[in-house]
């Protein structure tokens, strides 16, 4: 997690200093929120070297897949086109600023932000812009560290405004226009600098749009 979350430069040259950064895999609350979800069109928030858009490609999905990243997205279109041409053709790849951008209103069938972290007014900003880009009957889920993993010996940035709780995200949304499906956060094993093996939380939001 960068402490400039939207700094192209940062970000790009994290991503030259390895050959893979992320493990190729789709987001594991990914794949168990959105499994049972009729493919429409999707909006991946962040997408880095695009496992989740070619996960959801490969299911039927219309994709785009958006970063800060230039580096990130050659990546991600790269292994689009080795997971075959078809899949490769379903997916838009958007050299954006999260910040920035907008994303357009009531338009994606999906939206997916997993693991973006800012702090908090940009954050509040950011999914207030990514919910309104939902269409009616549409889902939005946003996945991220939960506080709770400051208290662990897994590295995380010392800024609490960074990491945000299933409620956080809830107060962002209309009552009145949204079924929360899922609020919670889910335990995982993960292991710290010194080896040891700790519990750390991921808080998942699931909504959708009425």
């Amino acid at each position: 997690m960068s402490e400039h979350p939207q700094d192209e430069e940062l970000w790009d040259e994290r991503y030259r200093s390895r050959p893979t950064l992320w493990s190729g895999e789709p987001n594991r609350h990914l794949v168990g929120e959105a499994a049972d979800l009729a493919p429409g069109l999707a909006l991946d928030v962040g997408c880095g070297e695009g496992a989740d858009a070619i996960w959801l490609a490969q299911r039927g999905w219309r994709v785009d897949g958006v970063d800060v990243s230039g580096v990130a997205l050659q990546r991600a279109a790269e292994h689009a086109e080795r997971a075959g041409a078809e899949v490769a053709g379903r997916i838009s790849w958007l050299h954006e600023n999260l910040t920035a951008w907008d994303p357009g209103r009531g338009r994606y069938d999906l939206v997916s932000a997993q693991y973006m972290h800012l702090p908090q007014p940009e954050r509040d900003v950011l999914f207030r812009r990514l919910g309104e880009a939902v269409a009616p009957g549409g889902t939005l889920l946003v996945v991220g560290h939960h506080p709770s993993d400051l208290q662990t010996t897994v590295p995380r940035p010392p800024r609490p405004e960074l990491f945000f709780t299933g409620a956080d995200v809830v107060a962002l949304l209309d009552p009145d226009g949204w079924d929360v499906v899922t609020d919670t956060a889910v335990a995982r094993p993960a292991t710290d600098p010194d080896g040891r093996v700790v519990t750390v939380h991921d808080t998942v939001v699931r909504a959708r749009r009425r």
